[in-house]
This record gives structure tokens, C-alpha cells and sequence, in this order.
């Protein structure tokens, strides 16, 4: 590891690097080492900064310039996708299957990547942050078979993804419009999409200069969000009300 690169102290309390001090190449990366406690986790996230390395590195830290974001009234589907979600039978859900939706996208196979950064290790990392209310999973099910969804962790009014799947053509991003009107719904304006994307932008994101996107969510991290599970708040929606 580099020794320009910070090693992160044993304390899961203590601060991160300051976002500017991140290289350029990798554009983000922040910090070294530490673990993935809920402490730490949250910590991170706070402060716009994610965990993202690969199977057998060390845990490295990230907060790239720019950030991609979306702004929850601005997911796109495209007309010919919400005429066919008219007649979906697809149903959505939230927090009934979140280590199927985490496990799924760990297998998802990704364009230009071999293997995955959803390590047993992160599995378990997002599985305990789930259990304590931070980490949510938004499922899209036809009948009893999932097939797309998304989960991230939410502080405050600011939910961060971390990753989606499909299992059927359009889940994800059905799960991604759910998930995105569900938060409008309730005044929160950001999703983080974290890294640039040509898929994510086909959907609405939006680069956001780091320092518009650290200041953006100072405020909404310390807002009164939704604690606890986030079930009873998706019941009974379908992937038709997505069409409208």
C-alpha cells in the first residue's frame, strides 16, 4: 500500500481523511485498513465516504470527484419501459429478502469486472447493518421469484446505494424507481449512486461536484429519517403504479 495513502486508526469513531486529500488515480481513494463495524460504517457514510475493495486487499476507503447522484424526483424510465410495466404482475417489497438481494448482487456478473467487491466479509458487514435498521433491500417480485433489487444504507434523509440487480429484464430498475419515489415521498432528495456510470446516467443520475455533494448531505444526515424495518412502508406496491 501506498505510503501516501492513510491507514485508518483502530478507533471506528475517529475521523476520516479530509475528501480533498483522496487521490485522483483512483479518482477517491481515501484511507486503508480499519474494519467494517456498523461504527465505522456509519461513520463513513456520514461523511460521504464508502467502502469498496476486492478479495484479498486491504479494506480501502472512497470518496470520488465527482459523485453520481440522483435527485429522487428524477429517476427516468423510458416511455416503452412504463407502457410495459402497465400490465407487470411485479410486485415490490422492502426488507423481506435482504441477504437474497445482497447475495444476488454479488453473484451479478458486471460488465468489465471479474469478480465482485460484495465479499463474504461485506455480506456480512451489511447483513448486521440491516439487522440494526440501516441497511435496507427494495425487492421486486414476480409472484414468489425475486427478480430485481437494491439495497444501501440510509442516515438521516439521504439513502446510499450500494448496488442492484435484475433477474428478469427491468428489475433493477424497477426496484430503483420504487426505491426513488418511495423517498420523494418523504422529502428526501438524494440518492447516492456513488461512481459514474453510463447506466445510471441513462436513468437520470447526475455527476455532483464533491464538494456540492459533502455539503448537500451535512444537513440531511442529522434529519429525521425512517428507523427501524421499511416493510409496512412498501406494502402493496406494484411495479404498474411505476407506469403512471
Amino acid at each position: 500500500m501506498s505510503l501516501h495513502l492513510p491507514r485508518l486508526p483502530s478507533d471506528p469513531s475517529a475521523p476520516f481523511p479530509a475528501p480533498a486529500s483522496a487521490l485522483r488515480r483512483p479518482d477517491g481513494l481515501l484511507a486503508f485498513g480499519g474494519d467494517l463495524s456498523p461504527e465505522r460504517l456509519l461513520n463513513a457514510y456520514r461523511h460521504g465516504v464508502f467502502p469498496w475493495f476486492s478479495e484479498g486487499q486491504p479494506i480501502l476507503w472512497w470518496c470520488p470527484d465527482p459523485r453520481m447522484v440522483f435527485r429522487t424526483d428524477g429517476v427516468r424510465l423510458s416511455s416503452r419501459f412504463r407502457r410495459s410495466l402497465r400490465t407487470s404482475p411485479w410486485t415490490i417489497r422492502a426488507d423481506t429478502a435482504f441477504d437474497a438481494v445482497v447475495a444476488a448482487c454479488a453473484s451479478m456478473p458486471r460488465n468489465g469486472q471479474d469478480g465482485t467487491w460484495i465479499t463474504p466479509d461485506m455480506q456480512a458487514a451489511y447483513g448486521r447493518m440491516h439487522r440494526l435498521g440501516h441497511a435496507h433491500s427494495v425487492e421486486v417480485f414476480d409472484g414468489t421469484r425475486l427478480v430485481g433489487g437494491i439495497y444501501g444504507v440510509a442516515i438521516g434523509r439521504v439513502f446510499f446505494g450500494e448496488s442492484m440487480f435484475s433477474a428478469a429484464s427491468g428489475g433493477s430498475k424497477v426496484a430503483l424507481a420504487a426505491l426513488a419515489r418511495r423517498l420523494s415521498a418523504w422529502g428526501w432528495p438524494l440518492l447516492d449512486a456513488q461512481v459514474d456510470n453510463a447506466h445510471l446516467r441513462s436513468l437520470g443520475a447526475r455527476s455532483m461536484p464533491r464538494t456540492e455533494f459533502l455539503a448537500a448531505i451535512a444537513g440531511l444526515v442529522d434529519a429525521p429519517g425512517a428507523p427501524g424495518g421499511w416493510t409496512e412502508a412498501f406494502a402493496g406496491m406494484s411495479a404498474a403504479e411505476l407506469a403512471c
